[in-house]
């Protein structure tokens, strides 16, 4: 009683901020609220069965287990309830979604009561998430003759679950809204900053774009009854930055359409647009969601007389309007003819939006259903010894005689699964692919445990080498939210098989280690496929994909992902780094020689495969990591042979001490890493199977070749927050160079920290700070400079080679795993912070730089809000370049002249890169 009394009195707090009672998942409340329901006379009854009939999540959430086995003894006539029939108990068992709903179907479909067992058997007809346990039943049943498994089994074979759907409309009426002007970041839709509140969906529907956006949005579905609203980024691309599966719920919960009238606050079937389209990750996330992405094309660059883009002052080019998207705009799209329409007048051709597979994905409601039917319809198939009926579109195979592969194309031939036998398949195949690496991380691994509650799933798929949960992006600050959220989400991934960051028993030392630092080493092998649950899963070894929460639990369920074959831009080097030049101002000055030269992003949407050659995987890193902000899809690096083993042999060596920390699991799953690594070291070393490298004869969609030559001084990517046009501002694409600032740029904050550094990075701050003592006699920090080592392990190496003492005498805090922060700092002072191993500023979920700061950082996110927000004062921005250039920006209070720079880095030994001797092709 106690439990539904503190229940009501939650129930009365959420009111008060304009919210309804929290979902039910809970086993405790629920038993107590099914006992209420039994007892006629309670006074709570009827809210009781309210909350059980709408407010009680499905999967394998202990509370769906207590509600399967309720509605199975109503139908049994155990129990009798007068609101809640057999067949009433039957039809919400089938919005359940799997698992204990499953169980309880099967055994009643299976059982002795005639009746019974064909009601049974007609609503698992419509099921898709069964797994092993489940079909090993059912196939039982069957080989033992019984004849409702039969028929179970030739409904499925067909696919029933999915044909009996109702098709998707012709016509689908929508209205539109601009949200914004320019490159719309997942931030926008669901800011970094309330990452707490992400599995609690209606309270983080809250926090999409503002209040004021929410009301017009309200507004434009009174007018427009029966019409779905159509967010849009006006002259840009929408969802950069990363998957964001919140995001994508929180445009579904303000514009899409209720899942269930049985499940709260799960909706799908968003739409959204772009001037650019939608960015690629972010497109599957809508896709998870049966949700439909545009790319408009209603404006394009203005032609002079020959053909070539008019410029403005600022030599970008002039663009001209095709045709209106204005908020309020209504528009029709017909999924017949595939194209966008205003009243009669055919505006552009959608069908990118709207292939076969992605019709599906809307006819049933998301992309889970299809994958899940997909593995039935096999299975059945197999059981009952028939040929798998063509129900589903096919996936599209692409092949070109006598075309080479290019290194993204050699890994999905090598990882992809039910293709046509023998057919080596090229970029714009749609392929299902066996995925060895799954990272879950702890902003998004609430939803992602909420996903595999939801699809049923109880264990990690054998097929998966390793996976990992980690504890970075909360690393900061050990507040409430975090106390209350992490313990729970690490005992579930422990629980579910993954390596956790922070054991939920306590038996080994925390680690907050990045995300993507352990995903790079955990990865041993080039040629695996690596899925992860934010957009920087950018491996150095291997093809990684940022995904969102739901695809990261659907890899970690099945061990499979489904995408098709990115094109590939091949990038290589050439020219020598000049040795006051970081190797992060190749990487910038990589996007600024690109869009000199296509005049456009030619790596968004494709796998940049850059021809590394001898950097290891550590350095590597700062390259293929940044290719997010790039917006391209994946990066793959191509390595020579001994510098993939060294980079192997750190890898190994890292494990191993997770291994010693205690970390490995019970099926041994990181010593099982090492012992790839060594098999892979041999096969490289014996020469049976030397690195990952293209043929000669595969085709690019464009090649590029960086001179290193002309790079002669730092260069930063500014945010741009004052100019004029406001679809240009938090780009990536402003590349100026140090001497741009003339030595004058107030700095407030600097920042190394991030994914973006590696150990070089953290030796370079204490060698400066060495070079400057040495020539000034000591260092005053004129700014705040916050230093956060992406992982535990480079710390103590740090401590081993003298560094970190250099570093301890200069900062004025130093973390305390015993007793972390339990608040988020507010207010900086002018020295040095050593920070915890993880994000922090560059997460913006938990600290943050003072609003309207102008921050110098090694971080990748220089969004609007992200690392700082704006005050009334002024804008704030995160300017983002080398390490040198931030500690020496905090050390001074601005932008450092060029000299400046070169003295301060004088004998320093920057991260050096040197392009390989020769190509490196499969002859």
């Amino acid at each position: 009683m106690s439990i539904y009394l503190d229940y009501l009195q939650e129930i009365e707090e959420r009111k008060k901020e304009g919210l309804s009672p929290k979902p039910i998942d809970g086993a405790e409340l629920l038993s107590a609220i099914i006992e209420q329901i039994k007892d006629v006379d309670n006074e709570y009854r009827k809210g009781s069965l309210v909350f059980f009939i709408y407010n009680t999540l499905p999967g394998t959430t202990p509370a769906a287990g207590v509600k399967a086995k309720f509605l199975k003894e109503i139908i049994l006539g155990e129990s009798v309830v007068e609101e809640i029939t057999p067949a009433f108990a039957f039809e919400l068992l089938s919005h359940m979604k799997g698992g204990p709903s499953v169980e309880v179907l099967l055994d009643l479909a299976l059982g002795d009561e005639p009746t019974i067992a064909k009601q049974a058997v007609e609503v698992l007809k419509t099921q898709v998430y069964l797994y092993d346990a489940d079909t090993d039943r059912l196939k039982a049943a069957y080989e033992a003759g019984n004849a409702n498994a039969k028929e179970l089994l030739e409904s499925y074979a067909q696919a029933e679950f999915f044909t009996k759907l109702p098709e998707v409309p012709e016509k689908i009426e929508v209205v539109t809204y601009i949200a914004g002007e320019g490159d719309i970041s997942t931030d926008l839709l669901s800011p970094g900053n309330q990452a707490h509140s992400r599995s609690d969906r209606e309270l983080h529907g809250k926090c999409m774009i503002s209040e004021k956006a929410q009301k017009e949005i309200q507004a434009l579905q009174e007018a427009h009854p029966g019409k779905s609203v159509m967010l849009i980024a006006e002259k840009g691309t929408m969802g950069v930055g990363s998957s964001r599966m919140s995001g994508v719920n929180n445009v579904a919960l303000w514009t899409g359409k209720q899942a269930s009238q049985y499940v709260p606050f799960v909706n799908i079937f968003p739409i959204v647009a772009g001037t650019n389209g939608i960015s690629p990750i972010f497109l599957t996330t809508v896709s998870v969601t049966g949700g439909i992405g545009i790319d408009l094309k209603n404006w394009t660059k203005k032609l002079d007389a020959d053909g070539k883009p008019v410029l403005d002052e600022s030599g970008e080019p002039v663009l001209e309007q095709v045709y209106s998207v204005a908020t309020g705009t209504e528009l029709t799209i017909n999924t017949k003819t595939k194209k966008l329409y205003n009243g009669e007048q055919e505006l552009t051709d959608i069908s990118s939006a709207l292939t076969p597979q992605k019709m599906e994905f809307i006819r049933a409601g998301g992309s889970y259903a299809i994958v899940f039917g997909k593995k039935i319809q096999t299975f059945a198939a197999e059981t009952l010894g028939i040929e798998i009926p063509t129900v589903y579109a096919p996936s599209k195979e692409i092949s070109h005689e006598g075309q080479g592969l290019t290194a993204v194309e050699k890994i999905f031939n090598k990882n992809a699964v039910g293709t046509t036998p023998g057919l080596t398949l090229h970029a714009g195949s749609d392929v299902r692919v066996k995925v060895n690496i799954v990272g879950s991380q702890d902003t998004t691994g609430l939803m992602t445990s909420q996903e595999l509650e939801a699809m049923a799933a109880t264990v990690i798929s054998p097929t998966v080498d390793a996976g990992y949960q980690s504890g970075c992006h909360t690393a900061s600050v050990w507040d409430k939210k975090a106390q209350a959220n992490i313990p729970r989400l690490m005992k579930f991934m422990h629980d579910f098989g993954l390596i956790t960051a922070r054991d939920p028993q306590g038996e080994y030392h925390a680690m907050t280690d990045v995300i993507h630092k352990v995903l790079n080493d955990l990865t041993v092998d080039e040629w695996a496929i690596i899925i992860g649950g934010d957009s920087h899963t950018r491996m150095s070894k291997g093809v990684a994909f940022g995904a969102d929460s739901g695809t990261v639990a659907l890899a970690l369920a099945t061990g499979e992902a489904s995408m098709p074959i990115p094109e590939s831009v091949k990038v290589t080097f050439k020219g020598d780094l000049k040795p006051h030049v970081d190797f992060r101002d190749v990487v910038h000055s990589t996007q600024a020689q690109m869009l000199k030269k296509f005049g456009e992003n030619v790596f968004q949407g494709r796998v940049i495969e850059v021809h590394i050659g001898t950097l290891p995987a550590d350095q590597a890193f700062t390259f293929t990591d940044w290719t997010a902000e790039m917006k391209a899809k994946a990066s793959i690096c191509i390595s020579q042979d001994e510098t993939l083993i060294e980079s192997l042999e750190i890898a190994k060596g890292r494990i191993q001490i997770m291994i010693d920390k205690g970390m490995d699991n019970e099926n041994k799953v990181l010593q099982g890493l090492i012992d790839r690594a060594n098999k892979r070291i041999a096969e490289i070393r014996s020469g049976e199977k030397p690195a990952l490298t293209p043929d000669s004869n595969a085709k690019y969609h464009a090649e590029f070749e960086v001179d290193l030559d002309i790079i002669d001084e730092p260069m930063i990517a500014d945010p741009d927050v004052n100019n004029e046009d406001v679809s240009k501002r938090y780009t990536h694409d402003v590349i100026r160079p140090l001497s741009y600032y003339g030595g004058e740029k107030v700095v407030d904050l600097g920042f190394v920290g991030s994914c973006m550094v590696h150990k070089g990075d953290l030796k370079i701050v204490s060698q400066m700070l060495r070079n400057l003592e040495a020539q000034q006699g000591e260092v005053k920090f004129q700014a705040p400079l916050v230093v956060a080592a992406p992982t535990y392990n480079i710390i103590d190496e740090l401590k081993e080679e003298g560094d970190w003492d250099m570093l301890q005498k200069y900062s004025g805090f130093e973390f305390d795993d015993n007793a972390p922060k339990s608040e988020a700092r507010t207010e900086y002072e002018n020295m040095m912070y050593l920070e915890r191993p993880g994000c922090n500023l560059c997460m913006g979920n938990q600290e943050k730089a003072a609003k309207g700061d102008t921050v110098m950082a090694t971080s990748t996110r220089l969004f609007q809000g992200r690392v700082v927000e704006d005050s009334e004062r002024k804008k704030g921005e995160s300017l983002l370049s080398s390490t040198p250039v931030v500690i020496l920006s905090a050390i001074l209070g601005r932008t450092p002249t060029l000299e400046e720079y070169k003295d301060a880095v004088q004998g320093i030994d920057l991260t050096k890169f040197a392009p390989p001797v020769e190509d490196l092709i499969s002859k």
